[in-house]
């Protein structure tokens, strides 16, 4: 293993102290812009490297900040990673990304490590509505934290969401519109808070429209689910005139398996996701979906989260973002 040079190393090659040694490397304190230049002309002749853990213990910031959320293959988290990847580049700060695979084990493992990094403040997609709070509270007293898209609790840490009422409000508008009158659900279960809030936002709203209401189906935010939701209603033998799905990747799911079937869409019924994904806009037909604005609620949510780093005290904050609906090909005859 190649030796590791010392910033002692540095000092004695350049014959400065240690103490001149790491401000002109550091750069923020006044030191003689001919020793700068010194110092890190020898240090990079050495190969001297700063150790980012030793001085942020010296400086008290890291300018890291950590992200956790439950599938980094699901294309939403991705983008919702690229977006709060990009107001943190803005700031100044570094991202360092983990996936908790939905199970809180892991969830509270990365934390620990989050914590061991001593990053300056954590990004988190809750992977359970009630049982993350736990951990959630005991490392939100330490660090800054701001929960986005899910949550285990608005009271517990700030929270930046798409506001799901109005965004199923739209898609159930659409498909009446376009002359829907019989419709079933497809969606997550009760383990996120985004699982429970779109099937109640669905509940809520479709009273308002004169429709029939099937039975609904209720998974994950899978492929999977929407396959198995596409087999379940092709096995009850009449289909309805269109599927509300909870996420973009159910409704492509849900259409990928009833062409299997024979079914096509919008065909035979419509379909509509949420999300807004790249995804649902290159296959055939292209999803009519609910946009969540991916780029406001990474702006509110490292906003928020970088004024707790700064050290604000302010009240727990909550921030609901609304959403659009872009039609596509699956509602469109």
């Amino acid at each position: 293993m190649p030796h590791a040079v010392t910033l002692q190393e540095v000092a004695d090659a350049a014959g400065v102290s240690v103490a001149t040694a790491s401000r002109a490397l550091s750069g923020k304190n006044r030191v003689a812009a001919d020793t700068v230049a010194k110092v890190r002309a020898v240090a990079a002749e050495l190969g001297y490297r700063v150790d980012p853990i030793a001085r942020a213990l010296r400086e008290g910031s890291t300018r890291i900040v950590g992200m956790i959320v439950p599938v980094i293959g699901n294309p939403y988290f991705a983008q919702l990673v690229d977006a709060v990847e990009h107001e943190l580049h803005r700031a100044g700060f570094e991202l360092l990304l983990a996936d908790s695979h939905g199970e809180l084990a892991e969830e509270s493992r990365r934390l620990t490590v989050f914590g061991d990094r001593k990053v300056d403040g954590i990004v988190i997609v809750p992977s359970h509505r009630q049982r993350s709070a736990g951990a959630l509270r005991a490392v939100g007293a330490e660090i800054p934290l701001v929960q986005i898209d899910r949550s285990a609790g608005v009271s517990l840490a700030d929270y930046v969401g798409v506001d799901n009422e109005i965004g199923l409000a739209l898609a159930l508008e659409h498909v009446h519109e376009r002359g829907a009158r019989s419709l079933v659900y497809v969606g997550a279960d009760d383990v996120t808070s985004s699982g429970v809030e779109r099937w109640n936002a669905f509940d809520r709203t479709v009273d308002r429209e004169a429709v029939a209401v099937g039975e609904p189906f209720r998974g994950d935010f899978s492929l999977a689910t929407g396959a198995a939701a596409a087999d379940a209603l092709v096995a009850r033998g009449e289909l309805p005139d269109a599927v509300i799905a909870a996420s973009d990747l159910i409704a492509l799911g849900l259409i990928g398996r009833l062409r299997e079937h024979g079914v096509e869409v919008p065909r035979d019924l419509l379909v509509t996701g949420f999300d807004g994904t790249e995804l649902s806009q290159v296959l055939a037909p292209t999803l009519t979906t609910v946009v969540q604005p991916i780029e406001a609620v990474a702006a509110d949510a490292i906003g928020f989260l970088l004024s707790r780093v700064a050290g604000s005290t302010a009240p727990v904050r909550s921030s609901r973002v609304a959403p659009t609906l872009l039609v596509g090909g699956s509602t469109t005859r």
